[in-house]
């Protein structure tokens, strides 16, 4: 599957996932804080922040913020929005944060873990999480529900936006939900390629990876409506938790 996240979050991320707005981010980062019940000045880590839309939301209800990306072109879009100057903003990868730790809370969401091919590498991931809270911090991570992608899957879809036309392939295989992007422009018609790969890890093995990071987990959620997580009809796995 190779290290496709160091190609395929960059400047066209921005054009595939422009409707990922900034006021759902909100709506969600609303639950999240009853969720995490924080008090105000609490330092909170957006893990895997993309273009900041989260980490922004939290600043703006009181937090104080640290988002950590891999991606510059995404951290500068980041930087770009009214109040990034709140947010403390930093490129790392996610196995290895440049960071002491000290958070009262980490937040990982959107689909911002399974990156990897071993599941050492995964777990590498929580430990950073857990050596970022304080003793008794509080986390988050919001995974895709495999059993719902699998049966709701589009195999091909194509959109446009503006001059640009987006075409998307979509595939379970070898317990990995892979997507291949193509973007051309109508303009000059040399399409630029891209690949997703994310691990269908299901609720029980998930769990067993919270578990030997160090973790507690407290409750899973189906979505931010607080619902609980029904294997079958949820569209996310919501974990929610402690560092004991």
């Amino acid at each position: 599957m190779g290290d496709w996240y160091k190609e395929s979050f960059g400047e066209d991320y921005l054009i595939v996932y422009k409707h990922r707005d900034f006021g759902g981010a909100r709506r969600e980062v609303e639950q999240m804080i009853g969720w995490l019940d924080l008090p105000p000045g609490a330092k909170v880590l957006d893990l895997c922040c993309g273009m900041g839309r989260h980490s922004l939301a939290l600043s703006e209800a009181g937090y104080e913020v640290t988002g950590v990306d891999l991606s510059e072109p995404l951290l500068r879009e980041a930087r770009a929005q009214e109040g990034s100057e709140k947010v403390t903003w930093l490129c790392s990868d996610m196995r290895g944060l440049p960071l002491a730790g000290g958070f009262d809370a980490v937040v990982n969401l959107f689909t911002s873990f399974g990156y990897f091919e071993e599941d050492e590498e995964q777990i590498k991931v929580l430990r950073e999480i857990r050596r970022m809270l304080k003793p008794g911090g509080k986390f988050i991570i919001d995974f895709l529900n495999p059993s719902c992608v699998i049966r709701n899957l589009v195999p091909h879809s194509t959109r446009e936006d503006g001059d640009i036309l987006i075409d998307e392939k979509r595939r379970i295989q070898d317990g990995y939900v892979k997507k291949d992007i193509t973007i051309t422009s109508k303009e000059d018609g040399t399409p630029r390629q891209y690949h997703e790969c994310v691990k269908l890890y299901p609720l029980e093995k998930f769990q067993e990876m919270i578990a030997v990071a160090g973790l507690q987990l407290e409750a899973v959620h189906g979505s931010y409506d607080e619902d609980e997580y029904d294997a079958e009809c949820s569209k996310r796995m919501i974990f929610r938790g402690v560092r004991a």
